[in-house]
């Protein structure tokens, strides 16, 4: 770029090879620019993880802000090998970006059960130096390529001969493979891979039949919702099992979000209710579940009838629906009522949130008031949230004993400081209904001292439902109340699946084939954290 402030030569060959030169730099330049960009993307978002483990998750906005970054450290990334490519063509390989402004990826070895294809490159017969041919073997270097095959459809032909007795003239022939639907096509793996797609990773059946076409196997809309009905119906007795196993749990996280259904003319809100069990922060043995219900409104009879005879610890939020399982005349007992924290805090959180405020400011948005006070409850909401996480998979007891010593002193002070501050605020400011959030239902809040089993936040309910508003994204509603009530059975298979670590779709492909024969009296030996036990269903 020095050349531009010289007097160019006439030669026109020196012209070019000047024109070259600026933009072999100039490509250079632009290189050194995207891997700054792609660093300080990469800076960014470690900074922000470091944050959200230091001071703790703040719900939704901090879990978003991290995936935009992600995304903007994917694309600086992207970006910045481009451009370095692009340098190096233009100089003819002799350019490079400096090492401490482009860190490449460090690549990491490939998994141990992968199946490696050794190729072996054809050794010379002779020296290329002298010619001789007397070769010895000195070592050998090894380049190791991750490659990937394909999807493949095949056509699975089942035959079944047929015998005639040649002394009673009977016919006798084996009976026909199972298949969900009667006298059906689809074997187990494309039904599992078809149910996880669309409850799992969201894509809805128009667009699996328009990917199937273009592989070359085209299967009409009708005919995929009809495999997705049949193989439903088949699942419903592991349904059934992962009920029972989550409504014998004397501890659950109960929740709710809406997903839009199909009507005439118009789309109502319907909602999908979650309960989970999950007793491995006090150390549980039992299993992880999570169990879906639909329903086409949010009236409070639905919890009702979810949990009808179910009696034990229900930790949610503030939903009015599940007062008349609170109340003391129910029958067979009262449910107890466990505090959200999570839901308190970020009601705080939201009149404390400086850097919120700041962005919107900056983008010419009104901003509202940042409050002290707000400031000192996150903080010493935040004291309880540290506590908690010191203690997580202890057991019952030992939860309980650090509570009572460290966690009982800041709760007395935590309530009588509300107390002192609601009596300086007006009865309808947001502080004031903030405060009140937890004053009237303090002994919710509280329950976690009593016993170790209580967790904080319901977050684990939380957890579970984020499928659904992802797949709202994709699907954008349910196309009738059928069809809320098939994905409820889906979604607690696969959230189940996940809760114990085991692929959900390996697990549908074979409860799907061995569905049919198995046993019903041993049928709990299909539910995922028993066939997670099966090292030969997993290799499978």
């Amino acid at each position: 770029m020095e050349a531009a402030g010289l007097p160019l030569p006439d030669d026109v060959e020196a012209l070019k090879a000047l024109v070259v030169s600026m933009g072999a730099e100039l490509a250079a330049a632009q290189a050194r620019a995207s891997a700054t960009d792609a660093m300080i993307a990469h800076l960014k978002l470690q900074i922000a993880k470091l944050r959200r483990e230091q001071f703790g998750p703040s719900g939704e906005r901090s879990r978003r802000l991290l995936d935009q970054l992600e995304l903007q450290l994917e694309e600086h990334t992207a970006t910045a090998s481009e451009d370095d490519l692009a340098a190096e063509v233009a100089s003819g390989g002799t350019t490079h970006v400096p090492a401490f402004a482009r860190r490449r990826p460090a690549k990491k070895p490939f998994p141990e059960h992968l199946p490696r294809e050794r190729i072996v490159m054809p050794a010379p017969c002779s020296c290329p130096a002298c010619g001789g041919t007397r070769l010895s073997k000195l070592g050998e270097d090894i380049t190791e390529t991750l490659e990937v095959i394909p999807r493949q459809w095949k056509v699975i032909q089942t035959v079944r001969e047929r015998f005639s007795c040649r002394d009673c003239e009977k016919i006798t022939q084996p009976p026909a493979p199972f298949h969900v639907v009667p006298r059906g096509w689809a074997g187990p793996g494309f039904l599992a891979m078809l149910l996880f797609d669309k409850y799992g990773q969201h894509q809805p059946l128009n667009r699996q039949a328009e990917r199937f076409a273009r592989e070359g196997v085209p299967l009409s809309l009708s005919t995929l919702a009809d495999q997705v009905g049949a193989a439903t119906f088949a699942l419903m007795p592991l349904y059934r099992q992962i009920e029972a196993h989550v409504l014998a749990a004397e501890r659950l996280h109960g929740d709710d979000t809406t997903v839009p259904v199909l009507a005439k003319g118009k789309t109502d809100t319907g909602r999908l209710w979650v309960y989970v069990r999950d007793d491995r922060p006090f150390g549980g043995a039992d299993p992880p579940a999570a169990l879906f219900h639909y329903s086409r409104d949010r009236r409070g009879e639905h919890p009702q009838a979810h949990l009808d005879s179910w009696t034990g610890i229900l930790q949610a939020d503030a939903y009015g629906g599940y007062g008349e399982l609170y109340a003391a005349g129910r029958r067979p007992a009262p449910v107890l009522e466990a505090g959200c924290f999570a839901h308190a805090r970020r009601k705080f959180f939201e009149l404390a949130d400086i850097e919120a405020a700041a962005r919107r400011k900056s983008r010419g948005e009104r901003t509202g008031s940042i409050y002290p006070i707000a400031l000192e409850a996150v903080q010493r909401l935040d004291a309880l949230f540290d506590i908690e996480r010191e203690i997580n998979g202890l057991s019952t007891e030992a939860r309980h004993a650090v509570r009572q010593e460290r966690s009982a002193p800041l709760m007395e002070a935590l309530h009588a400081w509300m107390i002192a501050q609601l009596s300086s605020l007006s009865r309808n400011h947001d502080l004031a209904k903030a405060i009140n959030y937890m004053l009237r239902r303090w002994p919710a809040f509280s329950r976690f001292l009593e016993d170790g089993r209580v967790c904080i936040t319901n977050n684990a309910a939380e957890r579970a439902l984020r499928c659904v508003p992802l797949g709202r994204k994709a699907w954008l509603f349910c196309g009738s109340d059928r069809g809320g009530q098939r994905a409820a059975v889906i979604y607690s298979l696969i959230g189940t699946a996940k809760l114990n670590d085991v692929d959900p779709q390996a697990w549908l492909a074979d409860v799907l084939a061995r569905i049919a024969g198995h046993p019903a009296h041993s049928l709990d030996e299909l539910l995922p954290w028993n066939w997670r036990q099966r090292p030969a269903a997993i290799a499978a």
